[in-house]
């Protein structure tokens, strides 16, 4: 196969459907070879299968691709390990890490038991931590062999990370962890040759299937195209990983249908500076002050509410 990553060697994590599982289709078009990660396991995380990984395997070598299926947990350490060495032993190396596995156990606040807290937390946050650790080791010692990288991490967020979504409150921290973690590891790994950027994208998957069902979002009609289909997102990650991306680094795209766009992140807006130690009973005139001339929180497409529907 060729296209902008040829010859590169991938892992995409949470591939056997979904957003994952385009991401390793359109890696394996341009040209890279695959490792097809996933669980198998259902949107809540429980139960394993290797059954939708072949599947994505089996498609991929129908067109005359390569990819092999990994079964391991992304949030165990070893089985992260596996899963890196798996790439190096199948294809003698690695040079793309897209980081998609997660899991979904909404609940309101008031409602959500440690379980569910726990286990969101876990697949996504300590899922993207470890495959980087193992992968960006591997990277570290072939710098210090005096070998050079042209390595990427792709990992994945969300706008209800970025931007705050109710019921997600577990989801949400995780996905804005991954945002941070991104924008640090892309500081801390660029000595070695190592991009890290991430996605905050949007689409029908699994995980959102009710969600889009309760905001009345209408299926296209046919021969329209499709703006919610989960294959939209991988364009920009096949780009990302190819070599013309070498300069790109700590950034999260949100990405939508045929929509991309940069999201900004924190950063300080309006201040008061009284030169020495507040008073807190002298606070408030100037805390109401601030907020009012600063902008308002994104909404959940990323765009600042204009200040009359902010009101």
């Amino acid at each position: 196969m060729s296209g902008i990553c040829e010859g590169r060697v991938a892992i995409v994590t949470g591939a056997g459907r979904g957003i994952g599982r385009g991401h390793a289709i359109e890696l394996a078009r341009q040209g890279a070879r695959v490792v097809v990660n996933d669980l198998g396991a259902e949107v809540d995380g429980v139960g394993a299968s290797t059954g939708p990984a072949a599947e994505v395997v089996e498609e991929i070598r129908g067109f005359g691709g390569e990819a092999v299926v990994n079964g391991d947990d992304v949030s165990d350490w070893d089985g992260a390990g596996r899963m890196v060495q798996t790439a190096i032993d199948t294809y003698g190396g690695l040079d793309i890490l897209v980081n998609n596995a997660g899991i979904l156990r909404d609940r309101m606040l008031v409602n959500m038991t440690i379980e569910e807290w726990d286990a969101v937390i876990k697949v996504h946050l300590r899922g993207t931590f470890a495959p980087t650790r193992w992968a960006a080791g591997y990277w570290r010692d072939r710098t210090k062999r005096g070998e050079a990288n042209d390595a990427r991490v792709i990992n994945t967020s969300s706008s209800s990370g970025i931007y705050g979504n109710v019921g997600q409150t577990n989801y949400g921290a995780a996905k804005a962890g991954i945002a941070a973690f991104t924008i640090i590891a892309a500081k801390e790994l660029g000595r070695y040759g190592i991009t890290v950027n991430a996605l905050a994208p949007g689409a029908r998957t699994r995980m959102t299937e009710s969600l889009q069902a309760a905001r009345g979002v209408e299926p296209p009609r046919p021969g329209e195209f499709d703006a919610r289909s989960p294959d939209n997102v991988a364009p920009l990650v096949a780009w990302l990983a190819s070599p013309e991306a070498a300069g790109i680094t700590g950034r999260v795209f949100n990405v939508a249908g045929g929509r991309i766009s940069v999201a900004e992140g924190w950063h300080a807006g309006p201040q008061a500076d009284k030169g020495d130690r507040w008073d807190p009973a002298e606070l408030g005139p100037v805390i109401t002050d601030l907020v009012a001339r600063a902008a308002p929180n994104a909404e959940m497409s990323g765009q600042i509410p204009s200040p009359a529907s902010a009101g």
